[in-house]
């Protein structure tokens, strides 16, 4: 028997199936519910009520610098993975000095197109275990000198309490001009002066 004529009776491999990163969608499609024509939301419209069990993982920032954000409202489970109050501090603490550069492109890319951008992400200490953890970036509507981000990082059922964060893949999705024009008012039909035929009054309107 050759090894081709027995394969026939092994069984198929199983499946690959997508990690789960909790969270991601939910603060995705509620940031999508925000914008109107095409606009970017508010920093004022995010409320905590709308981001309902992901609350613990999302976090606000601000841009200081180019591919540089500081964190100002963390949820506790970013928190504990830090092992720190994160807020007041940089986004990139939570990365290996290695990361460091990429995720400030892809930060700036957010601001800059403005994009979605998602980073794959595993820890230093276990370099081998693939992916533990996913990255949202959303941009929000800049204010006068303040240019805020939406994030939520979503990791995997059994990952690791700590660590810092190692990129292993990015992608962005640029959004679309956001059009500033207000639809052309319609001109009203002129109208012709009233012929008085009798009692009756005749109003005829061009086309």
């Amino acid at each position: 028997m050759t090894p081709r004529f027995l394969d026939r009776f092994r069984p198929p491999p199983l499946p690959r199936h997508e990690p789960v990163f909790d969270g991601l969608a939910q603060v995705r499609a509620y940031w999508e519910s925000l914008r109107r024509d095409g606009k970017l939301p508010d920093r004022a419209a995010i409320d905590p009520r709308g981001l309902g069990g992901a609350l613990d993982r999302v976090f606000l920032a601000e841009r200081i610098g180019r591919g540089l954000v500081q964190v100002r409202i963390a949820g506790s489970r970013l928190a504990d993975f830090a092992g720190i109050d994160l807020r007041g501090l940089p986004l990139s603490c939570l990365f290996t000095v290695e990361s460091r550069p990429q995720l400030g492109l892809m930060v700036e890319r957010a601001f800059a197109a403005p994009a979605v951008v998602e980073l794959d992400l595993g820890l230093d200490r276990m370099p081998t275990r693939g992916l533990v953890a996913r990255l949202l970036l959303l941009p929000l509507a800049d204010k006068a000198d303040c240019r805020p981000l939406l994030g939520v990082l979503g990791f995997v059922a059994d990952a690791p309490d700590h660590g810092k964060l190692q990129l292993q893949g990015w992608r962005d999705a640029a959004l679309p001009p956001q059009s500033s024009a207000s639809p052309k008012a319609t001109e009203p039909a002129p109208v012709r002066p009233i012929r008085r035929l009798g009692h009756l009054g005749l109003v005829h309107v061009s086309d």
